[in-house]
């Protein structure tokens, strides 16, 4: 095993100028993530200098059998902390040969607001809170949990420490140090109130780019739970009962919020995502109304609200905010498995764009 270990840690840059691209992109069901790998000549930098690739569609449910072939679009490089050297993670996008956004290619639209003179005059910062669940492999129940059985009632969790309170801890500590070599902008991690459950932030990021380096993030950290033995759930609503959920809480702000006065146009912003409610909702991820029921830190799922530090409405405006008089706000509607593209363009289209 140790010589297995020596050569997956070769360091290619001794005998070759060749690289390895690991092109990754979303699969049919908006969450499966996929890769394949292709040696390059040399280094590259710019995705634009990147080739365009293929894989068969109909393997993953985006294309028919007789005519199967979906087209990558490289969008973003990341280093490779896995491969490491001059090899690189690129997040792709995906269409069809004509040239054409296949349906489950939500980045393509998203670009499309991103760079709207409105949206891009405003700067968009987002920092997206990723919460998951770390499952035992062979019979799906969160890590730590006796099989078949439960621990203690949540409350010594959240941010603790100790053999019988943190769970997965070496998983979480290697994903945070390879995004980090990676280049994702991700600034901090916590165990949350369920046992097994944890949470990252990626941000401060602008536009296109939260989308990208949140999709990266999901990426290293599948390969690192794959490598672990561990199972990974982005399932809003992992256990029944009374547990907390799992969200993707998204912090928000445009040069307007940020500036002084901004506080007047956060309260503007915030009344433009309570008409639009029941659109973002229907957005913001599969299963959330397992997940939204008014208990465990979370807003009913019917109703729009919003508050100063109350972590049980739609969306919080923070105490440092409300005393400065501007800075940002959190949706917390977003579910753990949301599509970050989807969620981060709609705010801004809503908040920036949209003219009720």
């Amino acid at each position: 095993m140790s010589l297995l270990s020596d050569l997956i840690n070769l360091n290619l840059t001794d005998s070759t100028d060749k690289i390895i691209a690991e092109y990754v992109w979303i699969g049919g069901s908006g969450l499966d993530l996929r890769s394949k790998a292709r040696t390059l000549p040399g280094p590259v930098t710019d995705p634009a200098k990147l080739p365009k690739w293929n894989y068969d569609g109909s393997s993953t449910n985006q294309a028919p059998g007789d005519d199967s072939e979906v087209i990558l679009y490289p969008q973003a490089i990341f280093k490779d902390p896995f491969r490491r050297g001059n090899n690189i993670l690129v997040m792709c996008d995906a269409y069809t040969p004509s040239g054409e956004p296949i349906p489950t290619n939500k980045r393509f639209n998203a670009a499309k607001i991103f760079s709207h003179a409105d949206v891009v005059a405003e700067e968009p910062w987002y920092g997206i809170e990723q919460e998951y669940t770390l499952l035992q492999k062979d019979v799906h129940w969160p890590l730590g949990w006796p099989v078949g059985g439960f621990p203690g009632p949540q409350g010594p969790y959240y941010c603790g420490t100790g053999a019988d309170k943190a769970f997965g801890r070496d998983i979480v500590d290697a994903h945070y140090k390879a995004c980090l070599y990676a280049g994702v902008n991700i600034s901090g991690i916590n165990g949350e109130v369920m046992p097994g459950q944890w949470e990252y932030q990626v941000g401060p990021t602008v536009g296109i780019a939260a989308g990208d380096q949140v999709w990266i993030s999901r990426y290293i950290l599948e390969r690192i739970t794959e490598i672990a033995g561990v199972v990974l759930s982005f399932d809003p609503k992992p256990i029944k009962g009374d547990w907390n959920g799992a969200g993707a809480h998204t912090n928000y702000s445009t040069k307007s919020m940020r500036n002084d006065g901004g506080i007047d146009v956060i309260k503007k912003a915030i009344e433009k995502l309570g008409l639009r409610h029941k659109l973002h909702i229907a957005a913001y991820g599969e299963g959330n109304e397992r997940r939204l029921t008014g208990r465990h830190e979370t807003a009913d799922i019917n109703t729009f609200s919003w508050g100063v530090a109350n972590r049980g409405a739609s969306v919080r405006v923070g105490r440092d905010t409300e005393q400065a008089g501007k800075g940002y706000f959190e949706d917390r509607r977003p579910a753990s498995n949301m599509d970050p593209y989807v969620v981060t363009s709609m705010i801004a289209e809503t908040t920036i764009m949209w003219k009720p």
